[in-house]
């Protein structure tokens, strides 16, 4: 199948839609309808929470579709579940789609090698905080605390970025196209309903608060932890360069394929049920497994002259 033919393949629309609808509802359940209706019956209902920890990775697979208009044809639609998405997962769709195109444009630049640093500069006992915090809290606790940015002044935005972020860095990319003032009415709207929606997560679960950090904390290291694990260790300066990590065929399905992901990079815009076909058209292979190369990422950073000799 070519690349033509590949391009003209239609997103699931209704499946993406009742997928959508789904997680929507496991977030309310847990976020509301957990607390206020059944852990009153009895504080056992909060197991209900731990089967829900495997929902996270693929809301982002999700969510993803949404912010390469993967989702419904119907931009509207795919915007609209896209910031539902948002909402629920806990930041912005605004933010994850600027910091996910971001991650496409500028993949294995100098600005987006998560474990790269170089011996002339540092060591890697010193670039292992930074890394680490990343790799198991950082990049989705960030993603999470992005809303309360945006409810400062406008002026205070326009005048706190060029100072305090590179413009040529990946974060000052990205906030260079937050701060325009369309994206932070947009962005201070979801926030808020993030906010409220948090906010009375925390006060339905009453004597049981600690629940919701435990769900957030959960949800910060699948999404953290995983995000990246396409990418370690992998050649630098080639833009299209991914893994296409092994996983049994009905965690692939549940992930949205989004195990494919050299093949999604080669092929951005396909939707998440044609990329098996897109991975035999191309006669691509499989890197690692899956889950071997999720361990292989607590190895730590890696010394950049070790990344430009592959």
């Amino acid at each position: 199948m070519d690349a033509e033919t590949l391009a003209a393949k239609p997103p699931p629309e209704r499946l993406n839609v009742v997928l959508a609808t789904t997680h929507v509802a496991l977030n309310l359940y847990q976020f509301l309808a957990l607390p206020l209706l059944l852990m009153p019956l009895s504080p056992w209902w909060a197991l209900t929470l731990i089967p829900l920890v495997a929902a996270n990775n693929p809301l982002w697979s999700l969510a993803h579709e949404t912010i390469h208009g993967s989702f419904h044809r119907d931009g509207r639609i795919d915007r609209l579940a896209g910031r539902a998405l948002g909402i629920v997962f806990g930041s912005p769709w605004r933010v994850l789609r600027t910091g996910h195109l971001l991650h496409h444009r500028l993949n294995r630049t100098p600005a987006d090698r998560n474990e790269a640093y170089d011996p002339a500069e540092t060591t890697a006992l010193r670039a292992a905080p930074a890394y680490y915090y990343e790799l198991l809290v950082g990049l989705y606790l960030s993603q999470l605390l992005s809303s309360l940015a945006f409810f400062l002044p406008q002026r205070l935005l326009d005048w706190a970025r060029p100072r305090f972020l590179d413009a040529e860095s990946y974060s000052g990319q990205a906030a260079a196209v937050l701060t325009r003032p369309e994206n932070v009415a947009e962005l201070r709207t979801d926030g808020a309903l993030i906010i409220l929606l948090l906010g009375a997560s925390l006060y339905a679960y009453g004597a049981w608060w600690w629940l919701l950090p435990a769900i957030l904390a959960a949800r910060c290291l699948c999404i953290s932890f995983l995000d990246y694990v396409y990418h370690y260790g992998s050649p630098i300066d080639r833009l299209l360069h991914a893994y296409n990590l092994k996983l049994p065929a009905p965690l692939s399905a549940a992930l949205l394929n989004f195990n494919l992901h050299a093949v999604h990079h080669r092929h951005p815009n396909l939707p998440w049920p044609w990329l098996p076909e897109a991975f035999e058209a191309d006669e691509d292979r499989y890197h690692a497994d899956y889950f071997r190369a999720a361990a292989r990422q607590l190895r730590g950073p890696i010394p950049l002259p070790a990344l430009a000799a592959l």
